[in-house]
């Protein structure tokens, strides 16, 4: 069940913090800045574009610079915490080395 649209999109405030603090800088000096967040939950507002996140995803943090289709969303659906490797055992080894040689 989603959030009720009365309350609002959900937004750490500390992160929030961080976005008007950084809006208040002219757009040349905005680029240069990213903003470090653990707040995988936060709503991505309009106020948000064009600024550079880095997302924790549980080792490392991963950049995600924010676009217009990315309102809406939440910053962790941007940041993927698990590695895919790939499918197959033993049979699909074979397969590639053949492909290989």
């Amino acid at each position: 069940m989603g959030r009720s649209v009365k309350k609002g999109p959900y937004v750490e405030p500390k992160l929030l913090k961080k976005v008007k603090k950084l809006l208040k800088l002219p757009l040349e000096q905005r680029d240069k800045h990213t903003i470090r967040t653990w707040s995988r939950d936060s709503m991505i507002i309009p106020e948000m574009i064009g600024m550079l996140f880095e997302v924790h995803n549980g080792k490392q943090f991963i950049a995600v610079k924010i676009i217009e289709d990315m309102v809406g969303h939440r910053l962790g659906e941007f940041a993927p915490t698990r590695k895919f490797i790939k499918h197959g055992g033993k049979l699909q080894r074979e397969l590639e080395r053949k492909k290989s040689t």
